[in-house]
């Protein structure tokens, strides 16, 4: 049984989301998007207009920067490339994100009988 997640569950880490691809390595937009797919197992896929907000988001604070690529590879690409305040905010974020999981999973499957009350 397949189960489709729910866009709005993603929509508040698009962000990390892309600092995470960008960590790892300078990357375009149609590549960050085929890598979102992939790493979802084609589960998710972030639309470009979402896309394209979340790069003028992440320039504006300052956590990633952009450039232009050569033209040797076909049509000009703008590249992103995350910054050092990016690498922080997307430490800052794993770390919400890891302590959010455990609130999260006891006030869903959590039992009011397992507290130690």
């Amino acid at each position: 049984m397949k189960t489709d997640i729910s866009k709005d569950i993603i929509r508040g880490h698009t962000n990390t989301i892309v600092l995470n691809i960008l960590s790892q390595g300078d990357n375009y937009g149609y590549e960050i998007s085929k890598t979102v797919k992939k790493l979802s197992d084609n589960q998710y896929e972030l639309n470009e207009a979402t896309l394209y907000t979340v790069f003028r988001r992440l320039e504006k604070n300052g956590d990633i920067s952009s450039y232009w690529g050569d033209e040797s590879q076909g049509g000009r690409r703008k590249y992103y490339r995350i910054t050092d305040q990016g690498k922080e905010t997307l430490d800052s974020k794993i770390k919400e994100w890891n302590f959010a999981k455990v609130i999260i999973d006891h006030l869903i499957v959590g039992r009011i009988d397992d507290t130690n009350e």
